[in-house]
């Protein structure tokens, strides 16, 4: 049998998200495509910036030598001192290239951070609802996920994460702006976790390390401000890509910045480029690097995506629907109107309305919509999501 248990397994559970996307391409097959309203995938479909395009053909049109050699596995020097640049202007925190690895995407930069710091059997507290690829990179590593609610807004459960960590416990892993839920955690909540954390591992007799995910740190709403990690916890790393705020998922580049003040820091830094390049990713892509130096702060229009937001909460929520208004990234994570939340997403995939039930990110219960899509797919799903409530309300 070429496919093991394991994987066999952790493809059904994995699936959701595929399944409402290879349904929606069956659905526009039978209905035409602008028939079909298509909020399963989160991927954002804003073009990157004029400024971001143009540095991508200048770096490719660059008639330097050696261009496309072999560089150093954590990164080409000149992109990592450019994004210690942007830390230091965004979150106050002083940094330099020297704890920076650039990586292959948020993806690559979690599987390298994971690798780099966990033991076989050693604890990674997450968080619900959650990312779902986190169960299955922390197990990447011979790592066993544990999961721990958060509050009914979606803010961290300090109690929570207290009452799960152990003798075991290697790290946790934050998501914020957060997906599914579109939470920012608040700078009260990050530091009430990092004198946790501090407690805790002096109690365990090893340092937690805290590691966010921020891709969606630039996809912001309403003046909310995403706190630093850095500033707040020395064992801690952000893993991030560019995918999102420069509208980049396509070139899989990302970094990981680690903070200078974490226990064993020269140890743990050159940990981490050793697993960049034995998971096989060697080191991020070249041109992408060269050409995002200059361009890291060219955000996308966060206005389009708060107007999309703010269309669709005001009429879901019109409708009947129970939801926390997103702080940020582009995802809503209504509460189903029936407990089955699969039973619930099937009945909007009648009207034609695609989305992810939340049984799919841990959190049975809710549904996610990723509102990263056209104006006319937003307004042409809303009947189809009015009818849905109605139907199983009634």
């Amino acid at each position: 049998m070429p496919v093991s248990g394991k994987i066999a397994e952790f493809m059904e559970r994995s699936s959701w998200i595929r399944k409402m996307f290879e349904q929606g391409t069956l659905l526009k097959g039978e209905h035409g495509p602008d028939n079909v309203f298509d909020f399963s995938l989160g991927n954002p479909n804003l073009e990157p910036s004029a400024s971001v395009k143009e540095a991508i053909l200048t770096a490719a049109s660059d008639k330097s030598p050696s261009l496309h050699a072999y560089m150093p596995n954590a990164g080409l020097p000149a992109t990592r001192a450019a994004v210690a640049r942007k830390i230091i202007k965004e979150e106050g925190f002083q940094i330099d290239e020297k704890t920076i690895v650039m990586t292959v995407g948020a993806g690559g930069a979690m599987n390298v951070a994971l690798k780099t710091i966990l033991n076989p059997g050693d604890e990674v507290i997450i968080p619900k609802p959650f990312f779902v690829e986190y169960v299955f990179y922390v197990d990447n590593h011979g790592g066993k996920p544990v999961l721990v609610p958060t509050k009914t807004d979606f803010s961290l459960d300090i109690a929570a994460i207290e009452g799960a960590i152990t003798p075991s416990t290697a790290a946790i892993v934050i998501n914020s702006p957060n997906n599914p839920t579109g939470k920012v955690y608040s700078q009260a909540e990050i530091d009430e976790l990092a004198v946790l954390l501090r407690k805790k591992s002096a109690e365990i007799g090893r340092a937690v390390t805290l590691i966010s995910d921020e891709p969606y740190r630039g996809i912001i709403y309403d003046g909310i401000a995403v706190p630093s990690i850095l500033k707040s916890y020395a064992n801690s790393m952000i893993v991030t890509s560019f995918s999102k705020d420069l509208s980049l998922p396509g070139e899989r580049l990302g970094y990981i910045a680690m903070n200078p003040a974490m226990e064993k820091a020269q140890q743990t830094y050159d940990g981490l480029v050793l697993c960049n390049r034995i998971l096989g990713f060697v080191n991020a892509p070249a041109l992408i690097q060269r050409a995002v130096q200059t361009c890291l702060e060219d955000i996308v229009d966060v206005s389009v995506y708060k107007r999309r937001r703010d269309r669709l909460y005001d009429a879901l929520t019109g409708f009947g629907y129970d939801l926390v208004r997103p702080q940020g990234a582009f995802y809503l994570f209504p509460k189903s109107p029936i407990d089955d939340d699969v039973a619930f997403v099937n009945v909007l995939q009648k009207k034609l309305v695609l989305t992810v039930p939340g049984t799919g990110f841990g959190q049975p219960g809710y549904f996610r919509i990723a509102y990263c899509v056209s104006d006319a797919t937003i307004e042409g799903s809303l009947k189809g999501f009015e009818e849905a409530i109605k139907e199983v309300k009634s």
